[in-house]
């Protein structure tokens, strides 16, 4: 009998490791669009009729934008980030 994958919620099967590369800039692109898109609206505009629908709409424009130039940029900034940080080899001990 093989072996169960681990599941989300449900029968949804956990996605294979590989995938983190491309989830977690999603979540953070998301996450990161909707909050700064959030701020700059209601700086702008205060709370007014329809701000929830408006603030969707142009959150996810940002998104649309922010995913990828998030994984275009990555490599860029894994780079600078190891020029600016001790980081230990990949497979050495912490």
């Amino acid at each position: 009998m093989p072996a169960e994958r681990p599941t989300i919620i449900g029968n949804i099967p956990k996605l294979p490791a590989k995938w983190a590369t491309i989830v977690m800039p999603f979540i953070l692109s998301g996450l990161m669009s909707g909050i700064i898109s959030f701020i700059n609206m209601l700086r702008n505009l205060g709370w007014i009729d329809g701000f929830m629908n408006l603030w969707f709409h142009n959150w996810m424009i940002s998104w649309a934008f922010a995913f990828p130039i998030v994984l275009i940029l990555l490599p860029l900034v894994r780079k600078l980030t190891g020029k600016l940080v001790d980081l230990p080899a990949p497979n050495s001990p912490k």
